[in-house]
């Protein structure tokens, strides 16, 4: 099944909200919508994994390759809408301490204005 893409940007911060499984088949269009959006300035991104069931080491590859590309341009990408299942998984590979992780889309995109 493909991945949902839903894009948007709230103040200065771009929006990416998934739908679906985000694995080694559904990783095309995440990586490209990181490298679009790291092209302006400061890069403050947020992912919206509310509707991600399940997430394999590709996806998360392709998060920590846009949180690196997005602090090279001034910015942070951070996750929000964790359900437990993959909670448990970025606790399980300890990803949970190299993201910003907030409960809602609004929590993060606010933590930018702070």
């Amino acid at each position: 099944m493909q991945i949902q893409l839903n894009t948007y940007a709230v103040n200065n911060v771009k929006v990416l909200n998934l739908v679906g499984r985000f694995d080694t088949l559904n990783v095309g269009p995440v990586q490209a919508w990181i490298e679009e959006a790291v092209e302006v300035e400061p890069a403050n991104l947020v992912v919206d994994l509310q509707d991600v069931p399940f997430v394999d080491s590709t996806g998360l590859a392709t998060l920590v390759t846009g949180m690196k590309r997005s602090r090279e341009k001034g910015g942070d990408l951070r996750l929000c809408g964790l359900q437990q299942p993959l909670r448990l998984i970025f606790e399980l590979t300890r990803l949970d301490k190299a993201f910003e992780i907030f409960n809602s889309e609004e929590e993060a995109v606010q933590a930018f204005a702070a």
